[in-house]
């Protein structure tokens, strides 16, 4: 039977996973300078990260044990729907690091 503790703990996992997933893409966004870069990055080492903390939350603490999910399912519910959320949030609803204006760099003040 499903309890209601873990439902919510599988939703934080999902949160974090989606958290995660938006701050890896932005991070790619920011620090690569092609148009395809931040996408080749995201798809190939945001799945990884995803992938080490499913197994950290769902094989170390027994999150999920009373839900009684297949680990194709976990799989896909665990790291390809945030992959999917995060990856969409960061593109389409945050602005591109280019619309931002930054203040122009003085010397170096180091003494």
């Amino acid at each position: 039977m499903v309890s209601v503790i873990g439902l919510v703990l599988f939703g934080v996992v999902l949160v974090i996973h989606t958290l995660l997933a938006a701050v890896l893409t932005r991070f790619f966004r920011l620090r690569l300078k092609t148009q395809w870069g931040y996408v080749i990055y995201s798809f190939v080492l945001t799945p990884v990260a995803l992938l080490i903390t499913t197994l950290i939350f769902f094989g170390v603490f027994p999150i999920g044990s009373s839900l009684n999910l297949g680990a194709t399912t976990l799989v896909g519910a665990a790291v390809g729907l945030p992959l999917a959320l995060g990856f969409t949030i960061d593109t389409l609803y945050v602005p591109a690091p280019e619309e931002y204006e930054l203040p122009e760099r003085r010397g170096d003040d180091r003494s």
